[in-house]
């Protein structure tokens, strides 16, 4: 029986099978109720004091309450239901069914129905507000609707996925989406995102593109592909009209090179992809391996220590004012082959211990000249879920109190549930600033305790760079030992638990300034080493970091014969005592032999060699330009670091807030 019953006379059933909302759902269907009334009766049951159990509708019931909060709707609202007088247990049944044949909109049948409301006059943000959803949501949908008429077909039939019509919607140009749905569709093999969205956005593909030079025009051609060719074109600039053939065989090749790599290498696998790099989606699910850089070889240093040898030759000649011209050119030859070869023997590829090889897998990219590289990076699959894990997961619930009874989760559900538990925790942490700084810092801290073989509870990351050169250390300079000093003066107590949880409890019981200390090193451990120089050594942001600082770098790092006098030409130190103490002091030394001169400019950069009270000063103050941080220095007053030896007091400004810290 079909009747109205005041809102405030429906009570929640004990029978209703359903336990868990979505806040985001719910959100929807209270604006849906506020915008269009209850579309859908409530199933109830007589109860006692002439209340009503709701047995299907739980959810509108609780969006109506919900209403009437907000002074929305009255607390006595009119609410249509159908009353059973069914049984207990028919009445569970009866839930289950309302709550479990059900079947969510295909999205090409919302983007018709939201598409409909803006014609008819409703602006975008209205039917956001009516439904409660995002304007970016309900404008996703609507783009859908313009889809060629094919393609929203196909995504209407469920013959490709969302991802990949939104891929085809990537250019509003219905014919060209038309000409690539119908080349992906004659095609070997399916089409990922990815890949659609660049032949909808491409239309052809130049003969200079990547995957036009791995493939090669022959191989193009002799497969049916079509070029086009203007008048004034080249190989580079020509049209490759069939962008799908070209992808289908750019994929297959690549496939083909990733199974000889894996075998040459003794890899578990490659996975291989047109992209210049690895994408978030191609490396999901996967753990990345310990590596190191492979080590040096006799051979290898011997050749490096020969061709620093000939890179200072060639450089006295380009600071020698009487080269000739001709010599200077193959002088500046020479040093750009020296460095090239240089910067390949110094680039070693990473090696994995043989017992995790033969798990290991590895990404290749295509790059952007066209050929396949492998990146240094090894992968390894995550742990595999207990046999029977497609069907179901058993869980056992632990701890006091506990019924031993196991239940069965579907794969499914255990994702989407740890997903939603996830949600909840970050939110919390991104509440409490205090706590999400020490879970970065632990995290950072812990990464040599960590054992790589757990899955990690975070994607942070920061590996300590290798540097240009595999284990140097200037153990005589005056940061390399205050560094040290600062690393052993680091509280570890907390490095004493078993695992992580333990370790995180004792990190966070830590004082403000010990923790705050790991902070400023796990930072540090992080820079890249840079020059105040053109080239690949130059890192603007870290001249940047310098300056703002204002570092004094003539207190933290002096000249000597050993670490530069020695490995610079004759007229570098001569130019450097004019700096100095201008030509009267460099001329002094200009017959002096090479390794002579070395050791008086160090004494003359020490101080410790008998000159005027002016030029000791600009002696200590020199250091190349090089080492300089290229933007000016900061004014007096602004923050610097004391040089080794003075006094370090605590700076609250720079510990852990301990508000934030609780």
């Amino acid at each position: 029986m079909i009747k109205s019953i005041p809102l405030n006379k429906l009570v929640q059933s004990p029978r209703n099978v359903r336990r868990h909302g979505d806040p985001a759902a719910d959100a929807e269907l209270k604006a849906s109720i506020s915008a269009r009334g209850l579309l859908q009766n409530l199933i109830v049951r007589p109860a006692a004091k002439g209340k009503f159990e709701v047995e299907a509708g739980e959810r509108r019931r609780r969006a109506m309450l919900a209403l009437v909060e907000e002074k929305l709707l009255a607390r006595d609202y009119e609410v249509t239901c159908l009353v059973l007088e069914d049984s207990a247990e028919a009445a569970v049944e009866t839930s289950l069914a309302e709550n479990f044949h059900r079947l969510a909109m295909n999205p090409a049948d919302e983007a018709q129905a939201f598409a409909a409301l803006v014609s008819g006059g409703a602006t975008v943000e209205d039917v956001a507000r009516r439904f409660g959803l995002t304007v970016r949501f309900v404008e996703g949908r609507l783009r859908l609707a313009t889809l060629a008429p094919v393609v929203f077909e196909a995504l209407a039939s469920c013959e490709i996925t969302l991802d990949i019509a939104k891929a085809f919607g990537a250019t509003s140009d219905q014919d060209i989406q038309t000409r690539v749905f119908e080349q992906v569709s004659s095609g070997y093999y399916a089409p990922n995102p990815d890949s659609v969205r660049r032949m909808v956005l491409s239309g052809t593909v130049r003969g200079s593109d990547p995957r036009a030079r791995l493939v090669g025009r022959d191989a193009y051609i002799a497969a049916g592909g079509r070029i086009e060719r203007e008048l004034f074109d080249n190989d580079d600039s020509e049209s490759w009209v069939d962008v799908a053939l070209l992808e289908s065989l750019a994929a297959a090749k690549m496939e083909e090179q990733a199974k000889a790599l894996a075998a040459e290498q003794g890899l578990a696998w490659v996975k291989p992809t047109l992209d210049p790099y690895a994408s978030h989606d191609l490396v999901e699910g996967l753990v990345r391996l310990p590596a190191e850089p492979a080590p040096l070889s006799e051979a290898e240093v011997a050749r490096l220590d020969e061709l620093d040898a000939s890179y200072d030759e060639h450089a006295a000649i380009l600071e020698d004012e009487d080269s000739a011209e001709d010599l200077v050119a193959a002088a500046e030859a020479a040093i750009v082959a020296i460095e090239r070869e240089c910067q390949e023997i110094r680039a070693r590829p990473p090696v994995i211990s043989p017992e995790l090889k033969a798990e290991a897998g590895m990404v290749l990219v295509l790059s952007r000249d066209g050929t396949p590289v492998l990146q240094p990076v090894f992968y390894g699959e995550r742990q595999a879920d207990p046999a029977g894990a497609e069907s179901g997961i058993e869980v056992i619930p632990g701890g006091e109190g506990f019924d031993k009874r196991r239940t069965t989760l579907s794969k499914r559900l255990v994702d989407e549930l740890a997903m939603q538990r996830r949600d909840v925790l970050a939110l919390h942490v991104a509440s409490d600033p205090g706590l999400a700084l020490d879970i970065m810092v632990f995290t950072l801290a812990d990464a040599d305790t960590h054992d790589w073989r757990a899955r990690p509870s975070t994607t942070l990351r920061a590996p300590v760079p290798t540097g240009p050169i595999i284990g140097f250390e200037a153990k005589d300079a005056p940061a390399c030992s205050a560094l040290a000093e600062l690393r052993s003066g680091l509280d570890e107590s907390w490095r004493a638990g078993d695992d992580a949880t333990s370790r995180f409890d004792l990190f966070r019981s830590l004082p403000d300034d010990s923790r705050a200390a790991w902070l400023g090193y796990v930072v540090a451990r992080s820079l890249e080493a840079s020059l105040n120089m053109a080239g690949e050594r130059q890192l603007p942001f870290q001249d940047h970091l310098g300056s703002l600082i204002g570092i004094d770098m003539a207190q933290w790092w002096r000249p000597t014969a050993a670490n530069y006098f020695d490995r610079v030409s004759k007229q570098v130190i001569l130019n450097a005592l004019t700096d100095v103490g201008g030509l009267e002091l460099s001329s002094r030394f200009a017959a002096v032999k090479k390794g002579d001169l070395a050791m008086s400019a160090e004494r003359v950069f020490a101080g410790t060699y008998i000159t005027e009270v002016e030029v000791r000063e600009k002696a200590l103050a020199w250091v190349p330009e090089v080492m300089r941080f290229a933007c000016p220095a900061p004014d007096a007053g602004e923050a610097e670091i004391d040089p080794p030896g003075a006094e370090q007091g605590g700076d609250d400004e720079h510990q852990f807030p301990r508000e934030l810290a609780a």
